[in-house]
């Protein structure tokens, strides 16, 4: 089958990672996880996989894909094609690509580097990453006063992107108390039935 030649690179604690294998989930398609933690992202074979030393990174038979926004899409097309999760018409299209630019930046920005200083040491500013995760939650808390889902009236990919690291944005010093519809949003995508949560942070495993 096509689905047994699926691997998946990344870490178990990493949000980039989760979105892909919630994705995987929800789409029923077995895959082999392969960890590639920091040394491993250094080693040659992970660069020719992926210059860039990013995870995840996707192997799917002939095809090797990074970038886990890319990945969504790309699984989205390949094993779904006429699902909502990715819709064909051109608004809803739009308005999913929107929360896609959103995940590559305000989310990755704000409550992804909050919390990468948090448990990771990152090496960035705290003070810019929480303004950037306020700005960001009090829109989808206001975004999602009237919506069930970020982009449509069910789930989509846009909803698989942001839910990770909004989810933990507690672990970077984030608080969501303030925000009670995107907490009901959070609920609503972990009552679906491929939702798996990202392990509890565990330091010997950074």
């Amino acid at each position: 089958m096509a689905d047994a030649a699926i691997v998946l690179h990344g870490t178990s604690l990493s949000g980039h990672t989760h979105r892909v294998a919630l994705m995987l989930n929800i789409l029923g398609l077995s895959y082999r996880f392969a960890a590639a933690p920091k040394e491993v992202r250094a080693s040659p074979a992970f660069l020719a996989l992926n210059p860039l030393g990013q995870i995840p990174v996707l192997q799917d038979g002939d095809l090797t894909l990074a970038d886990s926004n890319a990945i969504l899409v790309y699984l989205a097309r390949r094993y779904a094609p006429n699902s909502p999760w990715l819709p064909q018409e051109p608004v809803a299209a739009a308005s999913v690509q929107r929360w896609l630019s959103i995940a590559a930046g305000e989310v990755m920005h704000g409550p992804a580097i909050a919390r990468m200083i948090s448990l990771f040491g990152f090496p960035d500013d705290p003070a810019r990453a929480e303004r950037i995760a306020a700005r960001l939650l009090t829109f989808m808390d206001d975004h999602l006063a009237d919506r069930v889902f970020l982009a449509a009236d069910h789930v989509t990919i846009a909803d698989v992107a942001c839910y990770s690291y909004v989810a933990h944005a507690p672990e970077g010093g984030v608080a969501l108390e303030p925000y009670p519809n995107v907490r009901a949003w959070l609920a609503r995508v972990e009552a679906q039935p491929w939702f798996q949560p990202i392990p509890d942070f565990v330091p010997e495993a950074a």
